[in-house]
Parts: C-alpha cells; sequence; structure tokens
C-alpha cells in the first residue's frame, strides 16, 4: 500500500510501483490521508482519487481530526496521527516516498534536538513487523535525491499538487530545506550521501547499544521489574542505556536526557524506605523492595499513598470502587477497572479443582479487608494482609488486586495461591489462573 500525499514524491513512486507491478505481481493500492490542515486538503484527494483511477489503482481517504494542545509541533501531531492510520492498515507494507533530501533534513532537525543514537539513525529504507505493528514500512527512494525524482516526473510528464505549507518556513524542516541545505550544498555538495552514512552509522551504534542493555536486562530485569542494585552496580552511561531500554520495551515514550537522568538518580539515591511515584506519561513509575514497577496510572490510586494504612485509618479514605465480576468458563476475563486480565488455562492436576471452584457461582473482586486465605495446608489460615506483605505485593497493588472467590470462600489470589482445600487432585480436571498485567 503506497502512502500518496499527491506530491511530486509520492506520485513518481505510484508510477514506478505500478510499473514494477507487471512484472513482480504484487497487490498494489494507495492510502490518501487527510489532516485536514490545508483548505486545498479536499482537492489534494480527489486530484489522488482522479490518478488511481487513471492507473486502476484502489484509493483509500482516511480523515484525521488534530487535537492541537498549546505548544505541541503540528508537524509532530500530524505525522503520529499519519503513522497510527498506516499502522492499522492490513498490509504487508506502507510504501512511503520519502528521499535522501528528507534523510538529510531528518538527521539534521534530530541533531538538533539533541537526540541520541537512535534518533540520529534516521530513517531506514525497511522497517518489518515488531510487536507494536501491523505493518511494516518500505522507503525504496531512501538513497535517491529529489532532483532525480522531479527529473523523472519531467521525463514522464506526470502532474502533482503541490502544498502550500512546504513554502512556510515557520516550519522546522521548511527553514533547513530553503534557508539551511542550499548553503550546505554550496561549500558541501555530496553533504547527502554523507549525512546518509553518517546516519547508518549512528544505527549500528543504536543496535549495538540495545544488544548490550538487552544482555543487562537478562539480569537485571525479574518479572518485569528492574532491579535497582542492578542499576546501581553499572556505570552512568550503561545504567541510562539499561533504563531507557526498558521504558522502550515497555511502550514508554522516551523522555528527555535531563528527565531520564532525574529518574535515574530517584531511583539509585533514595534511601531505600522511600516512597517513591513518578508519573511519566500516562503511567507511574514506583519502587518497592529494590525493584522498580511500571504500571497505568489508572491502575495506581493514590488514595491509599504508598504504604499500608492501619485498618482504623482506612474508613477515613475514598472508597475504591468494589466490582465483582462473573466467571462463566471464559478463557479470558478482562478487568477494565482492576488493570489487566485473567487468564484461564484448562489442566489436569494442576491448579484449581473444577468442580470445587465451580460448586458456587464463580466472582471476582476486590479486597474489602478482613479476607483469610489457606495456602500451604500445614498451616493454619492466615489473613490476607500478612500474606501480601509476606509475599512482597507492593501496597498500592493490594487494593486493586483480583480476587478469586467460590461462592462467599476466597480461593485465589494471584501472587499468593490457591487455597488449600481448593487444590486439584491427581487426574482431576483443574483450572490454572494467571494475572496478565496492562503494562
Amino acid at each position: 500500500m503506497l502512502a500518496l500525499s499527491g506530491g511530486a514524491d509520492s506520485v513518481v513512486l505510484l508510477d514506478i510501483l505500478v510499473q514494477l507491478r507487471t512484472s513482480l505481481h504484487f497487490p498494489l493500492s494507495a492510502i490518501y490521508v487527510n489532516h485536514q490542515i490545508s483548505p486545498n486538503a479536499a482537492d489534494w484527494a480527489e486530484f489522488c482519487a482522479r490518478l488511481c483511477d487513471g492507473y486502476n489503482i484502489p484509493l483509500q481517504v482516511v480523515k484525521v481530526d488534530l487535537k492541537r494542545q498549546p505548544g505541541e509541533s503540528l508537524e509532530a501531531l500530524a505525522r503520529d496521527a499519519r503513522y497510527q492510520v498506516f499502522a492499522e492498515q492490513q498490509a504487508d507494507f506502507i510504501v512511503l516516498a520519502q528521499h535522501l533530501d528528507d534523510q538529510a533534513e531528518t538527521l539534521l532537525l534530530q541533531l538538533l534536538r539533541g537526540a541520541g543514537a537512535k534518533g540520529l539513525s534516521a530513517m531506514g529504507e525497511i522497517r518489518t513487523q515488531g510487536a507494536e505493528l501491523r505493518t511494516g514500512f518500505l522507503r525504496p527512494l531512501l538513497d535517491v535525491p529529489r532532483r532525480l525524482i522531479l527529473d523523472y516526473a519531467a521525463l514522464h510528464k506526470l502532474q502533482w499538487v503541490e502544498d502550500e505549507s512546504n513554502a512556510d518556513i515557520s516550519y522546522d524542516r521548511n527553514y533547513l530545506r530553503h534557508r539551511v541545505m542550499p548553503e550546505l550544498e554550496k561549500r558541501f555538495p555530496g553533504y547527502r550521501v554523507t549525512f546518509s552514512r553518517a546516519s547508518r552509522n549512528l544505527a549500528e551504534s543504536a543496535q549495538l547499544a540495545d544488544d548490550l542493555a538487552r544482555l543487562d536486562a537478562a539480569i537485571a530485569v525479574i518479572n518485569g521489574n528492574l532491579r535497582v542494585d542492578a542499576l546501581r552496580s553499572l556505570s552512568g552511561a550503561r545504567a541510562r542505556n539499561l533504563l531507557r531500554y526498558w521504558l522502550a520495551e515497555l511502550g514508554i515514550s522516551m523522555p528527555s536526557a535531563g528527565r531520564l537522568e532525574n529518574l535515574l538518580q530517584q531511583l539509585c539515591s533514595a534511601r531505600d524506605d522511600a516512597q517513591i511515584r513518578i508519573s511519566l506519561g500516562g503511567a507511574v513509575i514506583r519502587r518497592y523492595r529494590g525493584e522498580v514497577y511500571l504500571e497505568p496510572s489508572a491502575t495506581c490510586p493514590t488514595v491509599s499513598g504508598a504504604r499500608e494504612l492501619p485498618e482504623g485509618k482506612k474508613k477515613l479514605l475514598a472508597p475504591l470502587p468494589e466490582p465483582v465480576l462473573i466467571w462463566s468458563h471464559q478463557d479470558v476475563l478482562d478487568l477494565p477497572r482492576m488493570g489487566g486480565r485473567l487468564v484461564f488455562e484448562w489442566t489436569t492436576g494442576q491448579g484449581l479443582s473444577l468442580a470445587r471452584l465451580t460448586s458456587a457461582p464463580v466472582t471476582i473482586r476486590l479486597r474489602q479487608g478482613g479476607e483469610r486465605l489457606r495456602p500451604n495446608c500445614l498451616r493454619p489460615t492466615r489473613s490476607l494482609k500478612n500474606l501480601l506483605q509476606e509475599a512482597g505485593i507492593p501496597p498500592w497493588q493490594r487494593q486493586r488486586l483480583p480476587l478469586l472467590f467460590s461462592g462467599e470462600k476466597l480461593v485465589f489470589v494471584p501472587g499468593v495461591g490457591v487455597d488449600c482445600d481448593y487444590r486439584v487432585q491427581e487426574g482431576e480436571p483443574g483450572v490454572i489462573v494467571k494475572l496478565e498485567r496492562a503494562i
């Protein structure tokens, strides 16, 4: 699927792909994303529709609504919206018409923003599917200067549209394109190729940094949590590299260098009993018993703070929601208000006894206080409060922990275990329950 804007670059790429399709036999379609910024956007969509009709190529037109916040870059907002649309398409690849000049501009923009090696590696010719992508991205013109693209368009008498905003030098990229790059070319005519080579070198450096972080994470990350002692044992550069990698793996937008350094200092330098709670985008970072936790902010209530309060004081706090969910033998039960989901795996001789569990209605509830459980058959029934503390469940998670009941009997607590009376016997049908958190 070609990302078609109607400009010279994407029109040329469309013409090339149509010719290649005949010999290479691949399906080809196009998509036009209307950002609704220019008053001419609807006319550009009509131009793209006529163009695709002439090539007998199906075209999809998608409108996006850009809700710009004060101080937010319109360029970045439009780009993010566009790539979100691309990521949702059912296609093997989205083909983009970015070229060698775009690559040089991107590298210089990232350099001016103080980006690291990963940011300075700019764009790649191919980006295959990842965990967060349904489709990959191809940039077949990335080594082609724009002057050759315009030469091709003139030779084949192609028509295209001009975005009037491309002449507006109030946009950073346009300022570089019209004011800076022409002066660079006078002194350094080969700067495009040089910049591209530097970008590839930086991409290799970024890959090596990720490889090192992956090795460190194999030791430092346990059950998705980051060990503080492992962070402290590394050099500053290596600890920052690991922290960046850990955040990226959890899908968190990368903070600035200063924010990252401050985060590292708080995690490594604060007292062991310090209550750390750091907001980062839509998530919250906490530290407990030498481990760093990251969770969606919605599942980190502030009403109970970061410590376990005495029972007598809990009644003074605003009550937490008390949802009751019913389990009806589904494999997965989403927990929208508790965060995450419960996964049920059918087994034999492992987990909960299916017959005993379903002898009464099976429900999932939040902790209310006073619950008791007997996970160890050699010990008496104990309070859930003590069991949670002993299991090292962080205080902020305890009020959001999904508890599994059979009737009014608490039979399973994630991270603690199964009640002794409800354990499956050898050869008996059973079910294993696992909690998967949102992050």
